[in-house]
């Protein structure tokens, strides 16, 4: 398994090395993007009211991208970032202030799910480090006023009415300047799924926002997440991705006295944080460490680093390597710097590709065999219905468990638009 890592910059408004993302990946987007069906598909008008009410900064950034695409209907409405289909991260994450201000996090999920671009940019005015996701957001970032961003999935099956938190991220980078800004606008952004969001600025505030579809936001003072909010909601998932271990661990090392960033850094490349079940979405792809006071960005394997600045970004393409035996990713022949012509390798195929469908059919079944044993009484030729249509075009299908778990996500009508 590899991840073609790509570090590109576009430091004005997105332009031709945007535009070359979008036909490169969107062919993969779209047949994930279509595995919703159209039970879960709202129209483009509701999708553009949508992005308009709870999202207006972006409308001439979100214009400007859609003619760079030449959108047509479906890819218009992908870029809204409204109601996409489900998906399921891990993730760790931590702060720490005083003499050193710094987020780290891991980003765990399938290296075939991930885009692999870290973007600068400079859509409306501020400059912008983020590692990219569904073309327009970002799992992580910075901006050149000092506020860092990063997310945890939180752990809960409930999907609803709102954004993909990619998007969410990107608009609290492009628009807010420090954590009580950033703060301002995630609690009135709906997301359609569970999400623990930790922001922190260059004078060492921070905060961690639990956002999820059917509670209010819950702001919090918490310097450090994994994949549940407050309680275990999810113990099957829990269970599966250790989020209580990875948390007992974070906790234990923060409260050392004198702990410092390196090490903290250095922590997330190793056990219990670091993981390495690749096949079934949740292996470490990256490290990712930002230092806000600095202006500092800097991505993390276990034997390989990209460091960046805002004054010195360098184009980088890289192929990591990740071994699910040994779970260490390492840069393998190929590797090279890119003075000019940024160089972007076209995804695997989207459908049809073996490995991709073997640890799809991995999560599939080890998601319904643990439904049915939480849910005894669950109608079992259902779960079995269940299990035959998870592969939908080579992708799980998210929604389908979703709907099953949660009866949410429909009924989106008119008042998107109020």
């Amino acid at each position: 398994m590899q991840l073609h890592f790509n570090a590109i910059s576009e430091p004005a408004k997105p332009g031709k090395k945007w535009q070359k993302l979008f036909n490169t990946y969107w062919p993969a987007y779209q047949a994930w993007y279509n595995t919703k069906g159209v039970s879960y598909t709202p129209d483009l008008e509701t999708s553009q009211a949508a992005l308009k009410k709870y999202m207006p900064k972006m409308w001439p950034t979100y214009q400007k991208l859609c003619k760079l695409a030449q959108a047509d209907d479906v890819a218009a409405r992908f870029l809204t970032g409204f109601q996409p289909p489900a998906y399921i991260s891990a993730c760790s994450q931590a702060v720490i202030t005083g003499r050193e201000i710094q987020l780290v996090r891991n980003y765990d999920y399938h290296p075939d799910l991930m885009e692999g671009t870290q973007l600068l940019s400079a859509w409306n005015g501020k400059k912008v480090i983020a590692t990219s996701d569904c073309l327009v957001g970002a799992v992580d970032g910075m901006n050149d006023d000092g506020l860092a961003i990063s997310l945890t999935f939180g752990g809960r099956k409930e999907v609803g009415v709102g954004f993909g938190i990619p998007f969410i991220l990107r608009y609290v980078l492009e628009f807010c300047s420090n954590v009580e800004e950033a703060v301002d606008t995630l609690v009135k952004i709906p997301s359609h799924m569970s999400y623990n969001v930790t922001v922190v600025d260059k004078t060492g505030t921070y905060k961690t926002v639990q956002l999820s579809p059917d509670n209010e936001p819950v702001v919090t003072d918490a310097a450090f997440t994994t994949n549940h909010q407050g309680t275990v909601d999810w113990p099957e998932n829990a269970a599966f991705n250790k989020t209580l271990e990875r948390s007992a661990f974070i906790e234990k090392m923060l409260s050392k006295k004198d702990i410092d960033g390196v090490s903290i850094a250095d922590a997330f490349l190793k056990k219990p944080l670091y993981n390495t079940l690749f096949k079934e979405g949740f292996g470490t792809l990256f490290t990712a460490v930002y230092r806000p006071a600095e202006g500092v960005v800097e991505t993390r394997w276990p034997n390989l680093s990209v460091k960046q600045t805002f004054n010195n970004f360098k184009e980088e393409y890289h192929v990591i390597q990740y071994t699910q035996s040994v779970g260490l990713p390492l840069p393998i022949s190929g590797t090279e710097q890119i003075a000019s012509e940024t160089k972007i390798l076209k995804p695997k195929p989207p459908v049809h590709e073996s490995s991709k469908v073997e640890w799809q059919e991995t999560v599939s079944n080890t998601l319904v065999d643990a439904m049915a044993l939480a849910n005894p009484s669950a109608d079992k030729k259902e779960l079995e219905n269940i299990r035959g249509k998870l592969i939908n075009r080579g992708q799980v299908s998210w929604e389908l468990l979703a709907d099953f778990w949660s009866k949410t996500g429909s009924g989106y009508g008119d008042s998107w638009k109020n």
